[in-house]
């Protein structure tokens, strides 16, 4: 059974940084694409970053780019998602997925999410 121990979210002001961690754990596939999705109230999930385990390829969307930054720590299953230069639209709940690909059916799994909520 896949799953994810997510923190990191929290209450900060624009301009501020939080850095979000997910520990992921009971892939039967090897080297699996994990990433973040997030949804704000009243919209729909959209994909935020994700990064590949087999060659640490990352990927954006155009919303975040240049502000966040996917990373991980293979020795500890760990990703993470540095925000920077935070927005007042970038209050959403945050998901950490997971997938064989940061690409096609991605994600196929699901956290629970953490929130993050940037003040004006």
């Amino acid at each position: 059974e896949v799953q994810f121990a997510e923190s990191g979210g929290g209450l900060v002001q624009a301009g501020g940084s939080l850095r979000l961690s997910c520990a992921a754990s009971g892939f039967t596939f090897d080297d699996p694409a994990i990433g973040w999705f997030r949804q704000a109230p009243g919209k729909e999930r959209e994909g935020v970053s994700c990064i590949s385990s087999s060659d640490d390829s990352t990927y954006y969307a155009g919303s975040v780019k240049g502000r966040f930054t996917i990373f991980s720590d293979k020795a500890k299953n760990t990703v993470y998602l540095q925000m920077n230069s935070l927005k007042p639209e970038d209050t959403a709940v945050y998901y950490c997925v997971a997938g064989l690909y940061c690409s096609g059916s991605y994600p196929l799994y699901w956290g629970h999410g953490t929130q993050v909520t940037v003040s004006s």
